[in-house]
């Protein structure tokens, strides 16, 4: 089944976890649930050697994970666009997979695309276990309902390289190939994420390197269109603290070749953890300290009943980087029970470039 309202991509599981806990235990455990405890789900732990083409696959001993795209992208009158297409998993219950209605996993994705003018969305859920949803790692295929990214026989796994997506919503769609001539980039410490200093953690890993290529549909319109596209993959069994209330997280492709992708995980108690990767003009990954990253919020939006940091000044002082970000729509917000703004962003200082700007829990 399908609706017209979109989730978030973290956010996105914070719904799927509401589906297994409910909305009320949920909200108690840390942002939208996802600081529950593990219990007999799989652990995540440091020194996890991540493997291609098997991690491309699910991961059915973990709680959660997503296969989570970005795209930053221009028509051919350079009218900026943003695409989004999600695909997310939430295992209710652990332990060996039972087979059709039976089988306790839940899937969700959402699909969006952004303009200066408008932002268009789409959601769809499945169960598991009836082929309606899943992901397979060789050949590479991502699926629910008639929402593909797929890799085929061709695709490279050290590159995840090239993939075909599509997606369709009642008012828009879009079709993109993707392709990267460079390898996968480990996030965090070789892939293992901390998300707290009490030892939540995720394994994430990205293709940063994406060239984007294809159509989108707008109101039955065709727009051919081109650019950049991030690829995020993360699973884990508990990726945040019980007191942890949202984040604020962004990817950025700098005009220099360089690539970033930083956060910080709001706490109730108002101090934040801070992560970020800093991707070399060689694709090394090095993992950044958290006191080298500084996100101020410098620009505010009224929307949803909300007043939201849409604009921000970020920092790292280590590397130089110096830039204020501007929203592309700076009404982005997607409405769900676990509500968060994701929108494409464009920025300036001492780089310029795009990326995308992910905020939850406001």
């Amino acid at each position: 089944m399908s609706a017209s309202h979109p989730i978030s991509r973290r956010a996105v599981a914070g719904g799927l976890l509401a589906l297994s806990l409910g909305g009320s235990r949920a909200l108690a455990q840390g942002f939208a649930g996802l600081g529950s405890e593990a219990g007999e789900f799989a652990p995540v732990v440091p020194g996890r050697v991540l493997s291609f083409p098997a991690d491309h696959g699910a991961h059915p001993d973990f709680r959660i994970e997503w296969w989570y795209l970005t795209a930053n992208l221009q028509g051919a009158d350079g009218k900026p666009y943003g695409v989004q297409w999600t695909l997310f998993r939430q295992a209710m219950t652990p332990g060996p997979q039972r087979e059709g209605w039976a089988n306790q996993q839940v899937w969700m994705a959402h699909a969006a695309l952004s303009s200066a003018e408008t932002h268009r969305f789409a959601e769809k859920f499945s169960r598991g276990g009836i082929g309606q949803a899943g992901v397979s790692a060789a050949p590479f295929r991502a699926f629910i309902d008639d929402w593909q990214m797929t890799g085929g026989d061709a695709m490279d796994a050290a590159t995840l390289s090239p993939l075909d997506v599509t997606a369709t919503g009642a008012d828009f769609g879009y079709r993109l190939r993707l392709t990267a001539e460079r390898p996968l980039v480990l996030q965090g410490d070789a892939g293992y994420s901390r998300k707290s200093e009490r030892g939540q953690a995720s394994y994430y890993y990205s293709q940063p390197y994406f060239a984007a290529r294809g159509t989108l549909t707008l109101d039955g319109r065709p727009i051919e269109v081109s650019g950049t596209a991030w690829m995020d993959r993360e699973f884990s069994s508990q990726p945040l603290a019980s007191d942890q209330t949202g984040w604020d997280w962004f990817s950025l492709h700098l005009a220099s070749g360089e690539k970033v992708m930083l956060f910080r995980l709001r706490q109730s108690d108002g101090n934040a953890y801070f992560a970020g990767n800093w991707i070399g003009l060689d694709g090394r990954s090095e993992q950044l300290a958290p006191d080298a990253i500084v996100l101020d919020p410098i620009g505010f939006t009224d929307t949803a009943g909300r007043k939201l940091p849409t604009s921000w000044r970020v920092r790292v002082p280590v590397r130089g980087l110096a830039i204020e970000t501007a929203p592309l729509n700076p009404n982005a917000w997607m409405g769900t029970s676990f509500p968060y703004w994701e929108g494409p962003i464009s920025f300036s200082g001492s780089q310029s470039g795009n990326g995308y700007l992910e905020m939850t829990g406001y």
